[in-house]
């Protein structure tokens, strides 16, 4: 069970810059020292974070726009506590 709260709201650290990079034909996480390509799933919930929709907002989202994928929830949470546990997203 994930250990965040539904209320929390994700945001990018600072320094880290989330964009389409057509050279690699993914998204990327941007930082100072490097860059992380992205897959299409952690590509999709980074984009929902904006520094202004809460984990529940972001959940809700995503599976209003993913009714098929099962499981979705699970996956969002877990991805979100990678990203916070690789410091690349904050909680507030």
């Amino acid at each position: 069970m994930s250990g965040l709260n539904p209320e929390q709201v994700p945001a990018l650290r600072r320094g880290f810059r989330f964009q389409w990079e057509p050279a690699q034909d993914c998204h990327v996480l941007l930082y100072p020292e490097g860059m992380i390509k992205l897959n299409g799933s952690a590509g999709a919930i980074l984009a929902e974070v904006d520094g202004v929709r809460s984990v529940a907002a972001i959940v809700a989202g995503l599976r209003e726009r993913f009714p098929e994928a099962e499981g979705i929830e699970t996956d969002i949470l877990e991805f979100l506590e990678v990203a916070r546990e690789r410091f690349w997203i904050e909680l507030r």
